[in-house]
């Protein structure tokens, strides 16, 4: 995909969340080929929503079909699904608070409250932590019917009214890097010390706080740089957290923090990217943000990862391909952990023979 696409792409993306008042894109635009860019980053509703704002850019490009097609899009599967979505978390939260057990609500819907539009935000599964109550929980469900599937580190998953829900024992999986558990047992004093409550469809839901979800949001963006790819969605959700609290944010402990656990580059580095490539203001980092030269090998991976080959199919070939595709990112491993990359290896294949199942997915 050539670098016009993804400079108007960035030009769309940023008058659709406001960091910007207008977008200059090419005349000759390859739609088709924008709009799949678009599907693959999570970010189809937010372009819609450019065009919208911005009635001087050309889509002669676009078919009616094409534009029928995008709006039919949003409409089901972005704006009709976060109405699902919310009432299948209120309905979740109120089946537990009737048990006396609390539900926080992680990642998807609390990062969504920060977005322009939080119905455009493409939501995926239920990530849940119910306050030490996980196996309790489980338990009741068990009782109702519901198949609880075990297979996973560091959470266990079930459907609830047609979306899969993560009821989270832990925040990260603290089997696949000795440098975890420590992690981990700060995000657990987080989570205790500050959450808020708010209402949805009548029940009492929890939500992280915001020196809980700087640390986490972060690692779970960098998790998924690492293991298999990240999207600019993810980075959204980023940029607009820290957009949102930066003024409420403990940046020296937040940061210090970073450092201790080998995150700081990685932080750098999206701050970068956030100001230099979606627009955001480099004020609300609060912190002096230095060059890189690993800046534009890591916004390239994001939008196109170097490795992308297919895991195929069969147990000997799955084991194969993420066994290589680890080997290939081991550049990533070494920008998000403190981990010597022997030490990760070991604990990885060790969490792969505690969970052979999840290693198989």
């Amino acid at each position: 995909m050539n670098s016009d696409i993804h400079e108007s792409f960035l030009q769309l993306i940023r008058l659709g969340i406001g960091t910007c008042k207008g977008a200059k894109i090419s005349n000759d635009i390859n739609w088709a080929q924008l709009k799949a860019l678009a599907d693959a980053q999570g970010l189809s509703a937010i372009i819609l929503d450019a065009l919208n704002m911005d009635n001087s850019i050309l889509t002669d490009g676009m078919s009616l079909e094409m534009k029928f097609e995008w709006i039919g899009d949003v409409v089901q599967d972005y704006e009709g699904r976060y109405l699902l979505y919310k009432k299948a978390i209120g309905s979740l939260a109120s089946f537990y608070n009737q048990h006396g057990i609390k539900m926080m609500v992680l990642k998807g819907y609390a990062c969504g409250l920060n977005w322009p539009k939080p119905e455009h935000r493409p939501y995926g599964d239920i990530d849940i932590w119910l306050f030490g109550q996980q196996e309790e929980a489980d338990k009741i469900l068990r009782e109702k019917g519901i198949e609880i599937d075990n297979s996973h580190h560091h959470h266990s998953v079930f459907e609830w009214q047609g979306f899969t829900v993560e009821n989270h024992y832990d925040f990260i999986n603290t089997h696949a890097h000795r440098s975890s558990r420590l992690f981990e047992k700060r995000l657990k004093e987080l989570a205790n010390r500050d959450c808020g409550e708010k209402d949805i469809c009548e029940a009492t839901v929890y939500l992280p706080g915001v020196d809980f979800n700087f640390l986490f949001l972060l690692r779970h963006m960098a998790n998924h740089f690492v293991g298999k790819e990240m999207t600019l969605r993810q980075l959204l959700d980023w940029a607009l957290f820290i957009e949102y609290n930066h003024e409420e944010i403990d940046w020296k402990e937040g940061l210090a923090f970073f450092e201790a656990y080998g995150l700081l580059r990685y932080f750098n580095l999206m701050a970068l990217i956030s100001v230099e490539r979606l627009g955001f203001n480099r004020n609300i980092f609060h912190c002096e943000l230095k060059e890189d030269e690993l800046k534009e090998r890591v916004f390239n991976d994001i939008i196109a990862p170097e490795y992308d080959t297919p895991l195929g199919n069969g147990a000997l070939r799955i084991m194969a391909g993420k066994t290589h595709r680890w080997w290939s990112n081991k550049w990533k491993r070494r920008l998000c952990y403190p981990d010597s990359l022997l030490s990760s290896f070991i604990y990885g294949v060790w969490a792969k023979i505690q969970k052979p199942a999840h290693f198989l997915h």
